[in-house]
């Protein structure tokens, strides 16, 4: 099943928290917080302003995302978990910055 999201909502993929800590102590799946980053999955087509004018989502299919805690609403689609919530949830897009340090 496909699920289009409409106006200004985005469906996010949790990208799953690192089992051990940077001292490579294990997390218990119960200590675990819920995973704050994701994956963009679907993008709606935009929102509108007062003259009805399309204003497009600055979020793209495959852009990797900080988004709040609380943000959105779980929902499960072919037993995948997935994120459902407003482009205004989303805090920022994670780049990848290697590349630039290794060319500097």
């Amino acid at each position: 099943m496909k699920f289009r999201p409409l106006h200004d909502r985005v469906v996010v993929k949790r990208i799953e928290a690192e089992e051990k800590s940077a001292g490579g102590i294990i997390i218990p799946d119960t200590a675990k917080e819920k995973p704050s980053q994701g994956e963009v999955v679907a993008v709606g087509p935009g929102g509108r302003d007062e003259n009805g004018k399309l204003i497009p989502i600055d979020v793209q299919i495959g852009d990797r995302v900080l988004f709040g805690k609380w943000s959105g609403t779980e929902i499960k689609i072919d037993g995948q978990e997935l994120v459902t919530m407003k482009e205004s949830d989303i805090m920022g897009v994670l780049t990848d910055t290697s590349s630039k340090k290794k060319a500097a």
